[in-house]
């Protein structure tokens, strides 16, 4: 239990209301029981705030505010409620330890506070820094390493020679490092390239579940600082991914493409191979990038347009049917002139 006057303080908020007001938890503010605290960060969920139960609620300075209602004020109430998320709900202490079942090959190095896992398998030469987690029924590759404060959760692959930086998180499921998709065709017959390079995933990136991110046929596939990967995300080798990306569930971006900094990629978007975009760029959900594009600018459609242009064509598009009726119509009148 805690007061209200001490998550505005937690979160540095300006308080409405009764500052001892009394909190036990958080909740959804349509479904909030009394005593809990939630937020509210689109206009389209104003209208419960006059029947919510929750006895405070997180909002952005200068959002209207119903009477009833106490509150924290703050520039942004996700971050904000986030915060407020952690203080209710901390991470369970992991004992850190190495599991009696985990495998640990030759020339392993742990450093201080390591979790390792059940049935883990660490290969020969691997570099595991201080206060790194790895899950149960993971495996590292021979010569990888993961910077301190990494954690990997379960059934995570970490092939050989790749690169973890600090403070990075990998969800259930994911491979790093896996063969590049390549091939060469010779009388019929596809023959493998050799994928020789591998991956390097820089400081404070976050790799959601089942996402595959293939290691370079030459040289490392980058994923650069403070990127996000949503679940089901496929990068494919040689691609250098710039910092502060975020690619969302079941995107894909093909191989020895280069993407700038903060490039936003919806869902299910793809992107052909060898092409660059520029950064602040953003590809909206399904669209199809097939050549190189600038950036600071949002891209729709199958090819990639600028969406502007892009809603104009389906604009049009949604006419067809009606031009269809039209032109029939004008054709019958022709017809019927000719006869006459």
């Amino acid at each position: 239990m805690t007061t209200l006057k001490e998550l505005a303080d937690l979160v540095g908020g300006e308080i409405v209301g009764d500052p001892e007001t009394e909190i036990s938890g958080v909740s959804e503010l349509e479904n909030a029981p009394p005593g809990t605290i939630s937020f509210l960060s689109f206009p389209k969920y104003e209208r419960y705030l006059k029947s919510t139960k929750a006895s405070a609620v997180v909002m952005s300075k200068g959002a209207k505010l119903d009477n009833k209602n106490a509150a924290i004020l703050v520039k942004n109430p996700t971050l904000s409620f986030s915060t407020i998320l952690d203080y209710f709900s901390p991470a369970p202490p992991r004992a850190r330890e190495v599991h009696s079942t985990a495998s640990l090959g030759k020339n392993v190095k742990l450093g201080k506070d390591v979790a390792v896992g059940p049935y883990t398998v660490l290969e020969d030469d691997v570099t595991v820094a201080d206060g790194v987690v790895i899950g149960p029924n993971c495996a590292v590759g021979r010569g990888s390493s993961i910077r301190s404060d990494s954690e990997l959760k379960y059934h995570v692959t970490l092939n050989h020679n790749c690169v973890i930086g600090k403070n990075v998180l990998v969800h259930s499921g994911t491979v790093i490092g896996s063969d590049g998709f390549g091939f060469t065709a010779e009388k019929g017959v596809h023959y493998k390239v050799p994928q020789t390079g591998g991956v390097v995933v820089e400081d404070d990136v976050e790799i959601g579940a089942n996402c595959a991110i293939d290691r370079g046929t030459m040289g490392n596939t980058v994923i650069g600082k403070g990127t996000k990967l949503d679940n089901l995300v496929h990068i494919a080798h040689n691609v250098k991914l710039g910092k502060g990306c975020l690619v969302t569930g079941q995107a894909g971006i093909a191989g020895s493409t280069v993407i700038g900094d903060y490039v936003a990629f919806g869902g299910q978007s793809g992107v052909t191979d060898h092409v660059e975009i520029g950064s602040n760029a953003r590809i909206a959900a399904r669209a199809g990038v097939t050549k190189s594009i600038p950036g600071d600018k949002t891209y729709a459609g199958m090819p990639a347009k600028e969406i502007r242009q892009q809603n104009r064509l389906d604009g049009l598009f949604n006419r067809l049917p009606e031009l269809v009726k039209r032109i029939n119509a004008l054709e019958q009148k022709i017809s019927e002139l000719e006869r006459e």
